[in-house]
């Protein structure tokens, strides 16, 4: 389990390394591209079979303690430790990372996206990997700093070499909102380490804050929740994401909500709740006011872009979908109560799961008929994917559906969980303002699905025999190809896991609810 561990975290590493080396005659296959490719699909693949070992081995009536640990002095005159470990909140966000990459390799194998060479993609996609599945594995503060930075720089290229119009615009915002985020961050997690006299997760989540002064809970609450708050990202921090999903390359798109997104509630979980639970308290409340707006905010810019005439993106539309969906999780972690923290960690996994897979679902709509516009898309008479391509358009209401939370699926349980906890949040929380945040919330339901349901009838929905109207779309309408085998098997996966989360919640909830509880409680539950 030690050593499995580890190489969870290392193995991106090394395949990055050797994914830039020639490859060895007898493995070129047609060509070398193929050969670089196909590397990264194996080594993924054997990280994502390491992945589900490492949950096989996992002691599952014990998920609040710390498992498969390493714990190695590193810097000793910082007293940095190379410290890993896995407890019942990190097992699902490494095992959901390491499908994700395995299936946008695999993706990426049979579709590869328009820029240079194959070689340099599969390294940076291996590097991100690394840096993600470190994000969630590591227990020093300091090496979640460098796990969570070492993923800005593969990101930007995936975006500035892979990604379409407006890509370098778009590169350089993520980069520049991030990188300063991440300063402040670093200003907070050294104020932790150096006043409590550890760098140690563990050390400084059973401590609960009692060696921390409330002014520093505060300082150390607010700079770190800006750089956390940028990476999730929380409304009104979330200008660059829009950007950087539409001119991602899908696979890009893929890992960026599936994946990226999570490293910042992740650290809101893992970090703040348990080491600083009295600078927690005093700003929960306008965590929870920032949450709501956020909801009410996404819904509305994207029931914007969905209305005819508007020209919206379906790319972006799902971008601005994760600022609402993310407002949930970050409003179950305002609570501060099991119930609450459960919910926002069920959502950060179906979140993960469904808006993978629509953006997934909308760059190959976007292969097809060389645009993302939902107005040429629908055209005079609708994409009528029902009748010209209907598992994709099956797969698509699915996605829809899920995503906008219908019982049944992962899109669900999380939702409701973070509303139960803002309705009755911890002690000393305001419980009418937490009400006014639920009563936001749940009319933020009803605008996801409305939207939801308007892309999904402009586009599924029409006469599969006439003509769209004139424009990119004309062409490849009346020919439009269902799923392909390689689309399939890399979507569903995430189809099931969406059904299984739904219908079987405990699966999830019976890893992360005693781990919650041990960290709200400061390691004493």
């Amino acid at each position: 389990m030690q050593f499995l561990l580890a190489f969870v975290v290392a193995a991106p590493l090394l395949g990055a390394a050797a994914a830039l080396l020639p490859a060895p005659p007898g493995l070129k296959g047609k060509s070398p591209q193929q050969a670089v490719l196909r590397h990264g699909v194996t080594v993924t693949g054997v990280i994502l079979a390491a992945a589900i070992a490492l949950a096989l081995g996992f002691d599952h009536d014990a998920p609040a303690r710390f498992q498969a640990t390493t714990d190695i002095s590193w810097i000793q005159a910082l007293n940095v430790r190379i410290h890993l470990g896995i407890d019942g909140i990190s097992l699902p966000l490494l095992l959901m990372t390491a499908l994700l990459f395995f299936l946008c390799a695999l993706y990426s194998y049979f579709k590869f996206p328009e820029g240079p060479s194959p070689k340099a993609f599969v390294a940076l996609l291996l590097v991100l990997e690394s840096g993600t599945l470190a994000t969630f594995a590591v227990l020093d503060l300091l090496l979640f700093f460098l796990a969570f930075e070492m993923v800005l720089i593969p990101m930007y290229f995936l975006i500035a070499r892979w990604g379409g119009a407006q890509r370098q615009a778009a590169a350089w915002k993520f980069i520049l909102y991030t990188l300063l985020g991440s300063v402040v961050m670093l200003l907070g997690l050294l104020l932790i380490g150096l006043n409590s006299g550890t760098f140690d997760m563990v050390a400084l989540a059973s401590d609960n804050g009692r060696e921390l002064s409330h002014t520093t809970q505060l300082l150390a609450v607010l700079a770190i929740g800006i750089g956390l708050a940028v990476k999730t990202p929380m409304w009104p921090l979330h200008s660059w994401l829009p950007d950087a999903h539409t001119a991602a390359p899908t696979v890009g798109s893929v890992l960026l909500a599936g994946v990226l997104l999570k490293m910042g509630t992740y650290g809101f979980v893992r970090i703040l709740l348990p080491v600083t639970p009295d600078g927690m308290a005093t700003f929960a409340p306008y965590l929870g006011a920032f949450a709501a707006i956020g909801i009410i905010y996404g819904s509305l810019a994207c029931l914007s872009l969905a209305r005819k005439g508007n020209k919206g993106d379906l790319k972006r539309l799902i971008a601005y979908s994760s600022v609402g969906h993310m407002g949930f999780v970050l409003l179950g972690i305002a609570s501060m109560t099991p119930t609450g923290v459960n919910g926002a960690l069920f959502a950060n996994i179906a979140h993960g799961l469904i808006t993978g897979l629509l953006f997934f679902l909308v760059g190959a709509l976007k292969d097809r008929y060389k645009t993302a516009d939902l107005d040429t898309l629908a055209g005079a008479t609708g994409a009528a994917l029902y009748g010209r391509a209907p598992r994709l358009g099956a797969l698509l209401a699915f996605a829809a559906v899920a995503s906008l939370g219908l019982p049944g699926l992962a899109g669900f349980w999380g939702e409701m969980l973070a509303l139960f906890g803002a309705f009755d949040p911890a002690q000393g929380l305001s419980r009418p303002a937490f009400l006014t945040y639920m009563a936001f919330g749940a009319f933020g339901t009803l605008l996801t699905a409305a939207y939801l349901l308007i892309v999904v009838r402009r586009i599924c929905m029409g006469d599969p025999k006439a003509r769209p109207e004139p424009g990119p779309a004309a062409g490849p309408a009346l020919e439009l190809a269902d799923i392909q085998r390689y689309e399939f098997a890399a979507w569903s996966p995430l189809a099931a896991l969406t059904v299984l989360a739904g219908l079987w919640p405990a699966v999830l909830l019976g890893l992360t609810d005693p781990a919650v509880q041990k960290l709200l409680a400061g390691g004493n539950a």
